[in-house]
């Protein structure tokens, strides 16, 4: 089952399996942060309209709208 990092458990490792959507600017942005398949990320906190993730050495706050393209 795919879930994405809106359901993720804040303080857990997980692995990026895909990005899900057509945004190609989306997509390239997510890339540059080290989001892609394959990676790990950790969900550090949820907020309230997004989260605050970990990908490599870097925090980053992502909006819901990005954090369901994520799949984990």
């Amino acid at each position: 089952m795919n879930m994405n990092l809106n359901s993720a458990n804040i303080g857990e490792n997980y692995i990026v399996k895909d990005v899900q959507t057509e945004d190609e600017e989306l997509k390239a942005f997510l890339f540059s942060l080290g989001c892609y398949s394959g990676e790990p990320i950790t969900v550090l906190s949820q907020l309230k309209g997004g989260c605050v993730v970990s990908i490599k050495n870097g925090r980053y706050n992502i909006d819901q709208g990005i954090a369901q393209a994520v799949l984990i």
